[in-house]
């Protein structure tokens, strides 16, 4: 039990690498790890690096990590804030758009997939959110003997 940030890390590598197989299959050149952020950046049509990161849940530090593999790809362009010229507002690329509409048309096969998945072994996911959940509400040393 020691390691099992280590195995839900594994986990992840393991998706990661599978879904990049499906995507290679697929045409989609979308980073497996970068779906998440077209897609809010979809729904949000422009955006800076702090709103992708406050919708995301995540760092601005991690979102910048990922932008500059997604102007590479042509998936995403930025112009700079007529109000901040420090800041860049993101929007999708025509092609932007194209790959997110083939990720797109991909996640049914991808959502019967792990319904399939966890009809074998449980759902992974909810009991995944669970476990962040209660992990929020006690925290490990929280959940440890003063003496242990």
């Amino acid at each position: 039990m020691v390691f099992l940030g280590r195995a839900v890390e594994r986990l992840s590598v393991l998706i990661a690498d599978q879904s990049k197989i499906v995507f290679d299959k697929k045409g989609i050149t979308i980073p497996v790890r970068s779906c998440s952020l077209m897609t809010v950046l979809a729904g949000l049509n422009k955006a800076t690096a702090s709103d992708l990161a406050r919708e995301l849940g995540q760092s601005h530090q991690l979102v910048m990590q990922k932008i500059p593999k997604l102007l590479r790809l042509d998936l995403v362009t930025f112009q700079p804030d007529e109000d901040d010229a420090r800041k860049k507002i993101f929007h999708l690329t025509a092609e932007g758009e194209r790959q997110l509409e083939k990720f797109e048309q991909c996640c049914d096969a991808l959502r019967a997939a792990y319904q399939a998945l966890f009809d074998e072994v449980g759902n992974v996911q909810e009991m995944v959110a669970r476990t962040v959940d209660a992990l929020n509400e006690q925290p490990l040393d929280q959940r440890i003997e003063p003496d242990g």
